[in-house]
């Protein structure tokens, strides 16, 4: 084999490798697996009366945080590092986080301690004040198998879909599980499963914004 023919096989597999490469691996842009469907349609909510905040055509992490304990305080400053700092910014994104009335004093102060992480931006971070019932009437359009507690919260978080879908793991084929939400006061269910999970259902509305309007492909 002379000199000459091993330099062009070589220049040959350089070239076309990356080539295959890349088939490979956009061949399967359109079959990578998106975040199932846990339940279908949950409420909306349509009892804010502070705040224009709806979740139809956002991709919301959904709280219920009742009367803002220091429990939940907790669960905000592992959300803010974990989820929040990482994913704010990105095109529909919000946190909403359902709070009893009476807590409306509480909130301002813990703005600020999440603030002192650095974070300061809490325009897609929305606060909805509302009565117990109507909380609690909204939880139970998860029909998740979690409830409220005595102080009117949970620190299990939740991903919708832009139509108003909870989606989240299934782990049946595992535990026999399905994964409905992920608690807040867990920083390794945070960073393994959620930060994993919003990024996938943030690439499928990407892909599907690209598909259908490849001009605005690169919006974050």
């Amino acid at each position: 084999m002379s000199q000459r023919f091993k330099k062009n096989l070589v220049l040959l597999i350089l070239f076309i490798f990356p080539v295959l490469t890349y088939l490979f691996f956009s061949s399967g842009v359109n079959s990578f697996a998106r975040l199932p469907v846990i339940q279908e349609t949950i409420s909306e909510i349509d009892f804010a009366s502070d705040v224009q905040v709806q979740l139809k055509d956002k991709i919301t992490v959904l709280g219920y945080w009742g009367k803002l304990s220091h429990e939940t305080q907790v669960q905000a400053l592992n959300l803010m590092e974990i989820i929040y700092s990482r994913f704010n910014g990105f095109h529909d994104f919000q946190f909403v986080i359902l709070v009893e009335i009476p807590a409306i004093s509480k909130i301002e102060n813990l703005k600020q301690k999440l603030a002192k992480g650095g974070n300061t931006d809490f325009t897609n971070w929305h606060f909805i004040l509302s009565t117990p019932s109507k909380i609690q009437e909204h939880f139970q359009s998860l029909n998740a198998p979690f409830s409220l507690d005595s102080l009117g919260g949970s620190p299990q978080t939740f991903i919708i879909d832009k139509d108003l879908n909870l989606r989240g793991r299934d782990d049946r084929s595992k535990s026999g599980e399905l994964h409905f939400g992920y608690d807040a006061r867990s920083i390794v269910d945070l960073s393994n499963n959620m930060v994993d999970d919003v990024k996938v259902i943030l690439a499928e509305y990407r892909l599907a914004l690209k598909e259908n309007n490849p001009k605005n492909s690169d919006q974050k």
